[in-house]
């Protein structure tokens, strides 16, 4: 590509006396050749030689710039989600008006660990997502061997480690957040209800030691699966263990709604339903007339609710819920980058700074487990909206 000279005024002025001496001369030499000889045979023209310019594979060298790469599924079954959470990690970019991350966003419906190879072989030197369990163990032990951490949307603990760091909600610390409150309010004896398969499992396991922590009981704990009758037999399973003050229903929104006028009906009348971080998800939850009165704790909506909008008026749709996951990422890269320099390898230690770190979901820090332990707020279901009845701690202190 040509370039443009710019010549100084100065410069033009000698350039000027320069063509105007050279004429002269030129002029001069031409009245000396006697008028018989013919005309002089200009010199021949000499070959110029351009250089190719190079072009370098991949995305441009950066020089300016972090570059980090964005691992979510931009096709198939999960595309909606991989896509509000790229247009999340866009949105945090021009609102923080940072210039110093590039971020580049590689598809994993294809295959997760050849998006990471992809993603390292272009120089990346941190990755966001993936989404999936599956996707971020697929992915960890390649990244690892790059010196490249992970900070995955999933929620799966058993993905953790091996430099991959979760930002998902954890059910287990939702569970122990509403059974804190629920025992602070004369609560003691609990049952639940959880779901057959990993959710259920770690949603019990989580329960037991909450209720533990708390000094209440668990006096009946039923597990069921998504065949017709099976929830229904599964709360007449628990009424004889009754009475209880508290039930867990570690499901969403709509199979609690089905679970409470059967435990209404048999021995629960009193008891509060307690919920998990699944109700925060669901916006129709609080429209649920059976679920009126429970409690659940989940990360805050304050500051969501503004970005929702936001979102909504730039890219004409609502946001997934879990977007949020994406642009509270970039502001932990963005902080980070403030320290980091260009060019170099991302400071890991960084990212259990003990302080953590403040979003659009309120504030988290990595723990030594490699998941995020979030600031969390109970909520309870009110006149067919959702009150906050225990705000959530704006930071962690000297936990």
């Amino acid at each position: 590509m040509a370039e443009g000279v710019s010549i100084p005024q100065r410069g033009r002025a000698i350039l000027r006396t320069v063509i105007i001496a050279g004429a002269l001369i030129l002029s001069g030499c031409q009245s000396v050749v006697p008028r018989r000889a013919g005309p002089v045979a200009p010199p021949p023209p000499r070959a110029v030689q351009v250089q190719p310019q190079r072009v370098e594979p991949g995305i441009p060298t950066d020089v300016a710039r972090h570059r980090v790469a964005l691992l979510v599924p931009l096709t198939g079954t999960n595309a909606g989600v991989g896509q509000s959470l790229a247009n999340a990690t866009q949105m945090a970019l021009l609102d923080t008006k940072n210039e110093r991350v590039r971020i580049t966003t590689y598809d994993t419906n294809g295959g997760a660990a050849a998006a990471a190879q992809k993603a390292l072989a272009d120089g990346n030197r941190l990755i966001l997502g993936p989404l999936l369990a599956d996707d971020v163990k697929a992915v960890a032990p390649i990244a690892r061997r790059a010196g490249v951490p992970v900070v995955s949307f999933s929620n799966d603990i058993t993905a953790a480690g091996n430099g991959a760091y979760l930002m998902g909600y954890v059910p287990g610390q939702s569970i122990e957040r509403v059974v804190g409150y629920a025992k602070a309010q004369g609560v003691s004896d609990f049952a639940g209800l959880v779901p057959n398969g990993t959710y259920g499992e770690r949603a019990s396991s989580a329960f037991l030691r909450a209720v533990e922590r708390a000094g209440g009981q668990v006096r009946s704990l039923q597990t069921y699966d998504r065949a017709a009758g099976s929830l229904s037999a599964a709360v007449t399973r628990m009424t004889p263990n009754g009475p209880y003050q508290g039930v867990l229903i570690a499901d969403g929104g709509a199979t609690a709604a089905l679970a409470v006028p059967m435990v209404r009906r048999n021995g629960g009348g009193g008891a509060h339903m307690l919920g998990t971080e699944l109700w925060n998800s669901e916006s129709s939850v609080a429209a649920r007339p059976a679920l009126a009165g429970a409690w659940y704790a989940s990360v805050s909506n304050t500051l969501y609710r503004q970005y929702a909008a936001k979102y909504r008026a730039r890219f004409g749709v609502g946001p997934y819920r879990l977007s949020s996951l994406g642009y509270d990422a970039v502001l932990l890269t963005v902080r980070i980058a403030r320290d980091w320099p260009i060019g170099s390898p991302f400071p890991e230690e960084r990212l259990r700074d003990h302080d953590g770190f403040a979003g659009i979901d309120g504030a988290f820090r990595f723990g030594r487990d490699s998941v995020a332990e979030r600031a969390l707020e109970v909520q309870e279901i009110r006149g067919g909206t959702t009150v906050v009845v225990s705000p959530a701690p704006s930071g962690f202190g000297d936990r």
